[in-house]
């Protein structure tokens, strides 16, 4: 164990004024390895909104992308745009040395003449996989969906060029897999094209299905899903803002989380929203010209995306959006009504803002996959006193350097302050009272990335 009032502050008064310190100055970064990692500056610098453009351009060319539209075509239809994603991934791959296992991951969704699928039908997601070097068997995963529709659900054959919904976020994972396949990175990397979400996020519940059956120990879901307009039906407008929307306890957590959830707090700190507080510090750190919004919820009033099976199956999983929608974009026939222009077309995307929130996703990613895997078995203890202690097992990682604490106020949305304690299993907060805060730990590598912070059980 260590003590921080022994490691850092060997006299009393100098444990007085840190202990005055810890109330009043923003986050510390304290010893040990931490700051930028230039590896990841060049993967933002990398992402070319010009190639995202060219890929939404070429997407919204299917006419529609409907889940039930023609899977035969070479031109038109969910099919022919599901062999190009695939042959794109492919061809990236033979970029980097065959880097990339490119896969077609499908089921039959039971048609039901009261759904969006009335018919039996098999949805077929892309999917393309960077495995890790030291700890394959953690995933970090990109995601949009690749199917499109206008103003009937139901309608499979009408032109719906779904440029910002969701060519965008597709257009994203495979700009992602471009750039970041020129890395070799500790965890497994996985970019997703996903279909069916129109019909009932049937995608997204398809690859989480596949994640449960072949035992994906899964760091994190990115969920990209309109991630292109800067323009608001109310006549909003920035390109420097966007959403983080992040979900707090699953329905079908087991009862011992919802009691300690309700007896010592943390519903604030499930792994999805720390996922999301990971990614509004990543873009703190590297797109500066972004800013991450976190708000704690599933997604927006009344509408869903592909986090959701994800998150429904405990794993971490958020959404990133947009900050303003424009409606007349969103699942609308091609029409002009009283000189308004209606309809999800490539010229009303902002493709640098796109290329922005690419950057994000693709400085996430890696940082998270170049981490050690997350402390487990963090415990906390330090009632009726004037400390807090924390407790974790080690991280087995070649790399591993130590770990960082962080505490926070209690109304703050992200992490006030953090002290490095070095290669630890155990370590206390001198003066910090621990009704006062929330606590956490992350595992870091010697670069200085860190893994998601992990929030504590109470502990004896």
């Amino acid at each position: 164990m260590v003590r921080l009032s022994t490691l850092l502050f060997p006299a009393l008064p100098a444990l007085l004024a840190a202990a005055a310190l810890q109330a009043q100055a923003p986050a510390a970064a304290g010893a040990g390895p931490g700051g930028e990692n230039p590896r990841i500056h060049e993967i933002v610098r990398a992402v070319d909104p010009a190639r995202i453009e060219s890929d939404v351009r070429r997407l919204a060319g299917f006419g529609t992308r409907h889940t039930l539209s023609d899977t035969v075509s070479p031109t038109r239809g969910i099919g022919a745009a599901r062999r190009w994603i695939f042959a794109e991934f492919q061809r990236i791959s033979r970029e980097c040395g065959g880097c990339l296992e490119v896969m077609y991951v499908g089921d039959v969704v039971p048609g039901n003449p009261q759904s969006r699928i009335p018919v039996d039908t098999r949805v077929v997601n892309v999917v393309a996989i960077q495995r890790g070097q030291t700890d394959p068997g953690r995933y970090v995963i990109i995601q949009g969906h690749y199917d499109s529709r206008v103003t009937d659900a139901m309608d499979a054959t009408s032109d719906a060029p779904g440029a910002n919904d969701d060519a965008s976020g597709t257009s994203a994972a495979i700009e992602a897999a471009r750039v970041l396949s020129k890395h070799r990175f500790d965890a497994t990397l996985v970019y997703a094209a996903l279909a069916g979400e129109e019909q009932g996020l049937n995608g997204g519940a398809i690859l989480t299905r596949h994640a449960q059956q072949n035992g994906w120990r899964i760091a994190g879901v990115l969920n990209n899903d309109i991630i292109g307009n800067t323009r608001g039906i109310g006549g909003q407008a920035g390109n420097t803002t966007m959403r983080i929307f992040a979900p707090g306890i699953p329905p079908e957590a087991p009862a011992a989380d919802i009691r300690r959830y309700l007896y010592s707090g943390g519903e604030l700190d499930v792994p999805s929203r720390q996922l999301a507080r990971y990614v509004d510090r990543t873009a703190d750190r590297y797109v500066p010209d972004l800013d991450a919004q976190i708000i704690y919820r599933l997604d927006r009033f009344g509408r869903g995306g592909d986090q959701t099976p994800f998150f429904l199956a405990g794993y971490p999983a958020i959404r990133l959006t947009e900050m303003y929608e424009d409606y007349t974009r969103q699942h609308q026939d091609l029409r002009v009504e009283n000189g308004i222009h209606y309809g999800d077309v490539p010229d009303a995307v902002d493709y640098r803002y796109t290329g922005r929130i690419t950057a994000l996703n693709a400085a996430a990613m890696a940082s998270l996959a170049w981490a050690p895997a997350a402390p487990d078995s963090v415990t906390i203890r330090g009632a009726v006193s004037a400390n807090t202690t924390l407790r974790w097992q080690a991280v087995n990682a070649p790399d591993l350097a130590g770990y960082r604490l962080y505490w926070r106020q209690a109304t703050s949305p992200t992490w006030d302050y953090s002290r490095w304690v070095g290669n630890v299993t155990e370590a206390t907060l001198e003066g910090v009272i621990i009704d006062n805060y929330f606590f956490g730990v992350a595992a870091v590598d010697r670069e200085g990335n860190e893994s998601l912070v992990v929030f504590p059980a109470p502990g004896r």
